[in-house]
């Protein structure tokens, strides 16, 4: 699992992240499985989802799947998660959170996407998608 980090306070997230998101691997049992993190600012993040959603504004978790499109990719690669570390901290505040939950809630989020969970399928999905949020959470210790 990789890590990388766009703006200046943002390296000292990387190592505890990268940590949980292995631990999350393992509960999935993908350990073996290529997963790359990005944290980044809401700037970027809102290029990003201007640019492969057409909706010009931040959002919390963006995931690009590496087995979606012609060919897919090699088993094992899952893909790419990028997480808003400004909006992370905002809804930590909210839900009056630690900022490593919040940023775990949407690790788990974005592997899940990567796995075929969409909450905006159906409600049903929505619900299936919830009850495995919050087992893995709960692997995680939270």
């Amino acid at each position: 699992m990789t890590v990388t980090t766009r703006g200046r306070r943002l390296p000292t997230l990387a190592e505890p992240v990268a940590r949980r998101g292995r631990r999350l691997l393992e509960a999935l049992r993908l350990s073996g499985a290529e997963l790359s993190l990005v944290l980044v600012s809401d700037a970027v993040m809102r290029r990003l989802n201007r640019d492969w959603r057409g909706k010009d504004r931040p959002t919390d978790v963006l995931s690009f799947a590496q087995r979606e499109g012609a060919g897919g990719a090699p088993r094992g690669l899952l893909g790419d998660v990028v997480i808003s570390v400004d909006t992370a901290r905002r809804q930590a505040a909210e839900r009056a959170a630690p900022l490593a939950h919040e940023l775990d809630r949407l690790l788990i989020h974005g592997v899940l996407h990567l796995l075929g969970y969409d909450h905006e399928r159906s409600p049903a999905e929505a619900r299936r998608m919830e009850r495995r949020e919050r087992q893995l959470a709960q692997r995680l210790g939270h």
